[in-house]
């Protein structure tokens, strides 16, 4: 397995990471007996690097993780590195309240993180989005002082714009930058890209296969549940996934032709545009995260990335990544 590093002052970790969230919310039903054993799996291939949320089906995904963990040989194990999200406020019927990152709130979401993982430290820690009420420098300082008693051991960001990158930046070391990139999401090339360059902050790149829209697997015909987050997303609506899986028939034609999937040429591009790139793959099953992990033997040319490029051309995608309602919360427009 390749590694990258999360920026210059991160740990190195598995060219892809993956995006456990789906295992137990928002993209329908899970089995948990496969997503342990997809869990497995990636440790097995040299995966590395485990993302969940503490919010994530309210703590569910957190203690799945556990259990894979405690299950898994001591060797993958000792390997595994944690990334967690927190901030996110829930209600009992699932809906979603806003964000806290008060400094008491952040050792508070640690506590808990720390109890359903079952390990001693977090490897990466960050706020899911900035709280809007809380400045950024407060939230991350007080992740700065967790990193100092030894219960994370990196400073993360989610969704957030180069100026909070900048204010986080100047308050504490700052490793890595979790946030939306893909082809069809590729707002983060204007500002943000260019400001964790300058900065040494790596990317963890998340949604590389939109959502599965871009996977090569989803039809126009699919049913989707009530709580799947898809059922409410703008790109998977009416015209708008019309559209879209236009865009992925086009880039079929070039999968085609160099003898991969859909999915493997779309995470073989997000890999292609950096070493400080790692990008996130949400499957759910062994048989996804095979098809993953073989991107990382598809090498592009600079004539496969020009027939990607007119496949999928920047700004192609119909309909916003998120519902109108949370686009002021993320970090770039598209």
């Amino acid at each position: 397995m390749q590694t990258r590093p999360l920026g210059t002052t991160g740990p190195r970790v598995s060219a892809l990471g993956l995006g456990c969230m789906g295992m137990s919310a928002l993209y329908g039903e899970a089995d948990r007996a496969e997503s342990i054993a997809t869990i497995h799996a990636a440790l097995e291939s040299g995966v590395t690097l485990l993302d969940t949320g503490d919010f994530y089906a309210m703590g569910h995904n957190e203690m799945l993780i556990g259990e894979a963990l405690r299950s898994a040989p001591a060797a993958r194990r000792e390997q595994a590195l944690t990334s967690v999200k927190f901030g996110a406020l829930r209600d009992p019927d699932g809906g979603w309240s806003g964000y806290d990152g008060r400094p008491a709130a952040v050792k508070n979401f640690a506590a808990y993180s720390l109890q359903r993982l079952g390990v001693d430290h977090i490897d990466v820690y960050r706020i899911a989005r900035a709280d809007p009420d809380v400045p950024i420098e407060e939230t991350v300082g007080a992740i700065a002082e967790l990193v100092e008693a030894g219960h994370v051991r990196h400073i993360g960001l989610s969704e957030v714009g180069a100026d909070t990158i900048r204010r986080a930046a100047a308050t504490a070391t700052v490793s890595d930058l979790q946030i939306e990139y893909s082809l069809i999401s590729r707002g983060i090339e204007d500002e943000v890209l260019p400001t964790t360059r300058e900065l040494g902050i790596g990317i963890t790149a998340y949604g590389v296969l939109s959502r599965g829209l871009i996977s090569g697997h989803f039809t126009p015909d699919r049913q989707l549940a009530p709580t799947d987050f898809r059922s409410m997303s703008p790109r998977f609506q009416g015209d708008n996934l019309r559209h879209n899986l236009g865009l992925v028939e086009a880039l079929r034609k070039v999968a085609e032709q160099k003898g991969v999937s859909v999915a493997q040429i779309a995470i073989a591009w997000v890999l292609s545009r950096g070493e400080d790139i790692v990008p996130l793959v949400g499957a759910r099953t062994r048989e996804r995260l095979a098809e993953a992990l073989g991107a990382l033997d598809v090498t592009l040319d600079a004539d496969d990335l020009a027939a990607i490029e007119a496949a999928v051309p920047d700004g192609a995608a119909a309909g916003d990544r998120y519902p109108q309602a949370q686009m002021s919360h993320l970090g770039t427009e598209r």
